[in-house]
């Protein structure tokens, strides 16, 4: 039977919006292959960061986007999303099988003002979750430079401005995603925050010891609150070595969601990709490979439940207990 699966992390709209070529997600071939969709980024656009060839490494960021660019940015992307052949979730109950649903997520926070004025607005035009950085420091808070190895403690926690946007992303229903927040700022969502926590594109420190991925004290704060560890596919951030070459096997992205899952439980752990966004594994390929990652999984002792939580079920229990709070 085909799986359905959900996926935490794309970066289709930007790769669209700005006419490059696609090279992890067809479209016209995703119910085929089993791709139903999830969240897709939409973000201020900066300069990428150079791709490690050696290690250690320590890669310089981009100064911040101006708000005013990055609004921009965020404005095209959305209409190149709105332009493609998906549907637009706004409730739980419109994210359904056998077509390509798409969450309007904000991979960091810089189109939103920093009095929050216009936050309303966007989620009156879609918006369900939001990363507070992009790794560059905004108005709200510091993000994690690219690092290895290196611990995720690299800086400063959110503002006033960014706890002002937690509060006011729990009194809307908008997810709040700890991807690529420091130490320090995930801790300060994690006191704050009155639903479940969750890292959209992340994955375990303990394997591959860089400052992207989440240390075993963040994982156990995620579990605790219900959260979900969506599974980074990017090379460089599955490898224990930290490098980016894509000769990985799919068993080490098992092995990711194995720690997670035998750390925090099977419940808190799901698959996001960053599809259109890194270099993935040349086994996985893109979302045509995605089926073969759930045989894997299944080789690796997951049975039907197991595979469903991981697959979507996880994604769509964090959905609903954070979108449920908006009264809208």
């Amino acid at each position: 039977m085909r799986p359905v699966i959900l996926d935490g992390h794309n970066d289709l709209a930007l790769r669209v919006f700005l006419e490059h070529e696609t090279v992890h997600i067809d479209l016209r071939r995703a119910r085929e292959l089993a791709f139903d969709g999830g969240f897709f980024a939409l973000s201020a656009i900066g300069p990428p960061p150079d791709r490690p060839t050696a290690v250690p490494y320590a890669l310089p960021l981009d100064d911040p986007i101006p708000f005013e660019q990055a609004v921009a940015d965020v404005e095209g992307q959305l209409a190149a999303l709105e332009g493609l052949d998906v549907s637009i979730a706004l409730r739980v109950e419109d994210i359904r099988p056998g077509r390509v649903n798409a969450i309007v997520h904000f991979e960091g926070a810089e189109a939103i003002a920093p009095d929050l004025s216009n936050l309303e607005d966007w989620f009156e035009r879609g918006l369900r979750s939001l990363g507070i950085v992009w790794s560059r420091p905004n108005a709200f808070g510091e993000g994690v430079p690219f690092r290895f190895p290196s611990s995720p403690d690299t800086g400063s926690g959110l503002t006033g401005q960014g706890r002002d946007l937690v509060r006011a992303c729990n009194d809307l229903g908008v997810m709040i995603d700890v991807a690529h927040l420091n130490e320090a700022g995930f801790w300060d969502v994690a006191a704050l925050t009155q639903v479940p926590i969750v890292a959209t594109h992340s994955n375990a420190h303990a394997i591959c010891p860089t400052t992207r991925n989440l240390t075993d004290r963040q994982l156990d704060a995620i579990g605790a609150s219900g959260g979900v560890v969506g599974i980074n596919f990017a090379a460089m951030f599955l490898r224990e070595d930290g490098l980016s070459g894509t000769d990985v096997p799919l068993e080490t992205i098992v092995r990711h969601i194995d720690y997670v899952a035998s750390r925090i439980g099977v419940e808190h752990v799901a698959f996001g990709s960053d599809f259109e966004g890194c270099e993935v594994p040349d086994e996985l390929g893109g979302a045509a490979g995605l089926p073969l990652l759930v045989e894997a999984l299944r080789a690796a002792g997951h049975d039907d439940e197991s595979l469903a939580l991981i697959t979507h079920r996880n994604w769509l229990r964090v959905l609903g207990s954070t979108w449920l709070s908006s009264t809208r």
